[in-house]
């Protein structure tokens, strides 16, 4: 159906248009802030989960510590050359556990990737509908 066929008048059709528009406007912005939403849920769970393996880790880490500086020193280590070992050894666990932490929380997962899709998918049936 052409705008001839239906009868309106042209500032009938762009009324339209505007209120179409609007509804279009809204409906993406209900989408955004829906995704949105769940994007800072996602972030919240992976904190939650940096969180709960740090605090577990921790407490396994003392007792266990604590037994390898034992058995390092009675393998013919001194408590101080025992104590670095193992420190150090620990600092590069926790490295390797806080980066795949920090990898969930990365920009990249957090966009709103669904919002963008849906923007460009309306833009470009907007554009056809135009010409």
């Amino acid at each position: 159906m052409t705008p001839a066929d239906d009868g309106r008048s042209l500032p009938e059709l762009l009324v339209d248009l505007a209120q179409q528009s609007s509804r279009l406007v809204q409906t993406e912005v209900r989408l955004l802030r829906a995704e949105l939403s769940d994007k800072l849920a996602q972030v919240g769970r992976a904190s939650v989960e940096i969180l709960a393996g740090a605090l577990c880790f921790f407490a396994a880490l003392l007792i266990l510590l604590q037994a390898l500086v034992i058995v390092l020193v009675r393998f013919g280590l001194t408590a101080g050359w025992s104590s670095l070992l193992v420190g150090l050894v620990v600092a590069a666990t926790g490295a390797v556990l806080m980066r795949t932490g920090m990898a969930k929380l990365s920009p990249s997962t957090l966009n709103p990737t669904r919002t963008e899709a849906q923007v460009s998918e309306d833009l470009r049936t907007a554009k056809e509908q135009i010409k």
